[in-house]
């Protein structure tokens, strides 16, 4: 099977940002910098590519210039064990960033975050439909996912 490697288009801040993702997960390290030589399009010397791995998998940060941004279109997950992680990357990567709904946060670089607890798939895929819909209706209005509080949602006392 072919590797796949995620792109992350960046106007000059690709070496910064990687920095940073790396600083945020464990086993993670930045493999390669490569630089714009003469030929361009950048100036010479500056950051073109950033090859870097975050627990494992491969990405690639590139300095392309300000014609494309972020959106929500493209996010990336973290499937998160309890509360303590998500806690953990939400605080690391909302810092200067936004925090949007049921998990989702933006960093300061503009990329999509979605911070997932294991409890909310174990609770929305329940097979008790009526706690499975509880524990959904309580993840849409929360902003960082609170297990315990879908815990309480989806069996209420």
């Amino acid at each position: 099977m072919p590797r796949i490697t995620p792109n992350l288009w960046f106007d000059t801040q690709g070496e910064e940002a990687a920095e940073f993702y790396v600083s945020v997960f464990p086993n993670s390290e930045i493999k390669h910098i490569l630089y714009y030589g003469e030929a361009g399009p950048g100036p010479a010397g500056s950051v073109l590519t950033v090859d870097f791995t975050l627990d494992g998998q491969a990405y690639t940060a590139i300095n392309g210039g300000p014609e494309f941004t972020f959106n929500e279109a493209v996010s990336l997950l973290i499937n998160c064990a309890d509360q303590e992680e998500v806690d953990y990357y939400w605080q690391k990567l909302g810092e200067g960033g936004q925090e949007g709904p049921c998990g989702w946060l933006k960093d300061r670089y503009g990329l999509s975050w979605q911070v997932v607890p294991a409890a909310l798939d174990e609770l929305i895929n329940d097979e008790d439909q009526a706690r499975a819909q509880r524990a959904m209706k309580a993840m849409l209005g929360m902003k960082k996912i609170d297990v315990a509080a879908l815990y309480a949602a989806a069996d209420p006392a």
